[in-house]
């Protein structure tokens, strides 16, 4: 079985001209035939990639020299599944849009940091306040137990949920996300919105996936990702869950077997939403997928 590996990585930090950045980083990763998406802006950079091993090193040192990075700002893991397809890299006005740049820095204020040993601490205390930052397609599948989970389609719905919490600006706020970076995010706007006591889990969900043992884990469920395994299990392997490539929307094993699933068209939760010129782009799609398949090709329309 063939095995791929991955880095994630993100740091907040300034960058005074990422566009000048941006070639420079594009000829070395081409150079190691890198593929997944980077992230620049003025506030830090945010990546996921995918390469040999090898060169996969030599981006980390490429990084780490040229970039206020440090090893251990590196998650790697293995995936039996190709993650990527392309390379991109984008430069945007946030790492992560919470929609208000202005209003939330976490280069001059961020909440309290927590090892996964140090989180499994704190949620054992009664007077805490458990909140899962990630959109509702990520919490459906799994999340902690006891978390809030606000039903956001996208982050910059963050701010709003956040006024309906006021109540609790005296109370222990721990904040969880796929990787860190979005409650790193979150816990710096809170603060400046006043609330007093803001934890986050450290390396986010992977990382606590990565080091806690299932028998002693507060996880439960599956864990979605922005890649093409969609989600993993708490050994971090590939999870059970399939894309819809019409909603973007996690399908567990029996979604799939329902009689408004088509593969690669619709499923159950956006059947009849489609317009005919939709559904006829996303079959020719699917057709092409499957004719890359049997030549042992990758059509890059996935």
């Amino acid at each position: 079985m063939i095995e791929y590996k991955i880095i994630s990585f993100y740091k907040f930090f300034d960058i005074k001209s990422p566009e000048i950045l941006k070639n420079k980083i594009l000829r070395e990763f081409k150079k190691n035939s890198i593929l997944g998406t980077l992230i620049l802006s003025q506030e830090g950079v945010n990546g996921m990639l995918s390469g040999k091993e090898q060169n996969l090193y030599n981006v980390i040192n490429f990084l780490i020299q040229n970039f206020n990075l440090k090893i251990q700002d590196f998650k790697s893991l293995n995936s039996s599944k190709k993650p990527f397809h392309r390379l991109r890299i984008k430069i945007k006005d946030e790492i992560i849009s919470l929609g208000r740049p202005k209003s939330s820095n976490p280069n001059k204020n961020v909440g309290k940091y927590l090892e996964p040993y140090e989180w499994n601490a704190l949620l054992e205390k009664e007077d805490v306040i458990l909140i899962d930052t990630r959109n509702y397609y990520e919490t459906s599948i799994g999340t902690f137990k006891n978390s809030i989970t606000p039903n956001m389609s996208n982050f910059k719905d963050f701010p709003k949920f956040v006024d309906s919490l006021s109540k609790y600006k005296n109370k222990n706020i721990a904040m969880f996300c796929t990787g860190g970076i979005r409650c790193e995010k979150a816990s710096s706007y809170m603060i400046e919105q006043g609330f007093k006591n803001v934890f986050h889990l450290k390396g986010g969900i992977i990382n606590y996936l990565g080091q806690i043992k299932e028998k002693i884990s507060k996880w439960q469920g599956e864990c979605f990702v922005f890649d093409n395994r969609v989600a993993v299990k708490h050994d971090l392997s590939p999870g059970v869950y399939k894309m819809c490539h019409a909603c973007n929307e996690p399908l567990s094993l029996s979604d799939t077997k329902s009689p408004k699933f088509k593969e690669g068209v619709h499923c159950h939760k956006c059947f009849g939403k489609l317009n005919k010129r939709q559904i006829e782009r996303l079959s020719e799609r699917q057709k092409q997928m499957d004719l890359a398949k049997k030549r042992g090709k990758v059509h890059l329309g996935v």
